[in-house]
């Protein structure tokens, strides 16, 4: 008997998927647990599995489409078996709606988009001497500029004739081209649940931010020699100071247990276990993997899970156990260089930790002598409806009082 295959539901907070690609066509037989089909959703592009055998009668959800929770993307059932007693299915939206065409009945002209300056030469541009010397004086790129000389040449009048229209531009040392195509391109299910979030926490929840530089060096020497101890040892895992400083993130929130909260309206919850989230940069977003239980977890344990998690989360096969139920979040753009920033809470964790780039700086010691010295900087963005100023400095101190006495992390 025929079935319906509908759109599961592939995270608690999709509300529609996209049919990414399609990896069976009509006619082709499957298996419960073959992957039949990947869909994009709001966390990241997984695969569908099917539930059921038979033969795949019908496809009503072609790729590109988004389907709704529940909706039909499929019939399965016995070779030949018709599907006409199947209603037709709702009508699916494409994830890349097409340009639409302004048309108007009144004998005004509506007012109507720039026109597109795409370049019209692509590869060797034929041009004269001339033209070519007045498009350098006029600023004016000749990409965009359409010949209308001997076979297509740009010559001065083509040049003159752009003027200060779509073809003009500020030439100054790296020449007059374009940084990129012009155009547009349709939201992702994973951006648009970001900036859902991220909207809703920057409105909703009042932001403050404390911020701390942390002694790096012991650190770093810690790193180093951890590093050759395990190379020597044959092992292949290679520790970083993200590593170290999700493992002092949590020895921290031990000692400040406060900041492991989260905010639910007419309460706040007291969270008891540590699970531990951290951000993973995505090429149309970004995802926050969770180590569950880092309380109870070693520092080695902790460094494999997060490089585990991460590949996952890279190609898209997180599990949605993988990346839900975090309960404090650590962000890190130290390893591009950025030295420090603020980040935006992930709801309902009441606190977020960001971490910048170590970076060798004089400081001043203790005798009052200016010394070389490695410096990181580490920000806390908290809910101050949960936590409290003088909390959140605590939480930073016993942060900075791990890291700059390293070992005990190893312990």
């Amino acid at each position: 008997m025929a079935k319906e295959i509908t759109m599961p539901a592939l995270s608690p907070s999709m509300t529609e998927g996209v049919l990414a690609k399609w990896h069976k066509k009509v006619g082709d037989t499957i298996k419960p647990g073959e992957v039949i089909a990947e869909v994009e959703t709001d966390k990241a592009t997984m695969d569908l599995e099917a539930f059921d055998k038979g033969t795949i009668l019908q496809i009503s959800a072609p790729e590109g489409s988004k389907v709704a929770i529940n909706g039909r993307i499929a019939i399965v059932g016995e070779p030949g078996e018709k599907v006409d007693s199947f209603s037709a299915p709702a009508p699916v939206a494409s994830a890349a709606p097409a340009a639409k065409t302004v048309t108007s009945s009144s004998p005004t002209p509506a007012v109507a988009a720039a026109p597109s300056v795409a370049p019209v030469n692509m590869g060797r541009v034929k041009i004269s001497p001339l033209a070519k010397k007045v498009a350098a004086e006029k600023g004016v790129d000749v990409t965009r500029v359409a010949g209308t000389g001997p076979g297509g040449r740009i010559v001065r009048r083509d040049v003159e004739g752009a003027g200060s229209g779509a073809g003009r531009v500020s030439v100054g040392i790296f020449g007059g081209k374009p940084i990129a195509q012009d155009g547009v391109r349709p939201v992702s299910q994973m951006r648009a649940a970001i900036a859902r979030r991220l909207v809703e926490s920057k409105t909703t929840a009042p932001h403050f931010y404390v911020e701390r530089e942390v002694d790096a060096a012991p650190l770093a020497k810690l790193r180093a020699s951890a590093n050759a101890a395990l190379e020597m040892a044959g092992e292949k895992l290679k520790l970083s100071v993200n590593d170290f400083v999700l493992k002092a993130a949590v020895e921290a929130l031990r000692r400040v247990p406060g900041v492991n909260c989260s905010w639910e309206g007419s309460s706040i919850r007291q969270h008891g276990a540590v699970h531990l989230a951290f951000a993973v940069a995505l090429p149309d977003g970004l995802i926050t993997p969770v180590i569950r239980n880092a309380h109870a977890k070693d520092f080695r344990t902790i460094a494999r899970e997060a490089k585990d998690l991460g590949a996952k989360a890279k190609a898209g096969k997180l599990q949605p156990e993988e990346y839900t139920g975090g309960t404090f979040t650590v962000s890190n753009l130290g390893m591009i260089g950025v030295e420090r920033f603020s980040a935006i809470l992930n709801p309902p964790q009441a606190a977020i930790l960001a971490v910048g780039a170590t970076v060798k700086k004089p400081v001043l010691a203790a005798n009052g002598a200016i010394v070389p010295g490695e410096r990181m900087s580490l920000t806390v963005s908290a809910d101050h409806r949960v936590v409290d100023g003088l909390m959140a400095g605590e939480f930073l101190k016993a942060l900075v009082e791990v890291l700059e006495s390293p070992g005990v992390l190893l312990m």
